[in-house]
């Protein structure tokens, strides 16, 4: 992906959902997102801008440098964590294959801080967080905030957007908002206005 095509997806991509700013897996389902006149994007569609993604989102540091294996495993991660939050939202029984993969993704590292020692501070714990492995320790803890946030309060909270096409999800934290940003909100609103204009008509 050029930086040109880059630019042009940031400029496209919605703004974060509700409830994005206190769950990163909220925002990761949602970094990929159906939009009306055939419109898409993916936030993660490539390794340069999957690595911005995660350097925003403070999952690791610019200078680690991402590959197209690392960016399909980003997506994979991702689809499986839509498809639990979807589940969720539908009252429906999750699909064993997305439970087994966030589980893996859970697993793949230290959870605990290791103890280290140096001749400057002595003995210490800390998160290792090797280079080779950035991307195993950013999906960990991508999955692990989606379980916290499928398991905890807020699970009842998630919602999908009420706004078609839009697929992406949210937490209600307004009671009347159905909807993930004000842009599905305004075409939700204009939908109803013309149908009750079209009503009076008839």
């Amino acid at each position: 992906m050029d930086e040109t095509l880059a630019t042009d997806i940031a400029k496209t991509a919605l703004p974060p959902a509700p409830g994005a700013d206190r769950y990163r897996s909220l925002d990761f389902a949602d970094t990929i997102a159906t939009l009306p006149a055939g419109q898409s994007y993916d936030l993660l569609g490539a390794p340069k801008s999957a690595m911005r993604w995660l350097a925003a989102h403070d999952l690791t540091t610019p200078d680690v440098r991402l590959y197209e294996v690392c960016a399909q495993r980003m997506r994979t991660l991702r689809g499986h964590v839509r498809a639990l939050f979807a589940a969720r939202v539908d009252g429906a029984t999750p699909p064993e294959a997305s439970l087994r993969a966030v589980n893996e993704a859970l697993t793949a590292v230290p959870t605990a801080p290791l103890l280290t020692w140096d001749d400057a501070q002595g003995l210490r714990r800390v998160q290792a967080h090797p280079t080779d492995q950035a991307v195993n320790h950013a999906l960990a803890t991508l999955a692990a905030d989606a379980a916290d946030l499928l398991t905890g309060p807020d699970a009842g909270l998630l919602a999908a957007c009420g706004s078609a096409p839009c697929d992406r999800f949210l937490l209600r934290t307004h009671g009347r908002r159905h909807w993930c940003s004000t842009r599905c909100g305004d075409r939700v609103r204009a939908a109803r206005a013309y149908a009750r204009r079209s009503g009076a008509a008839d």
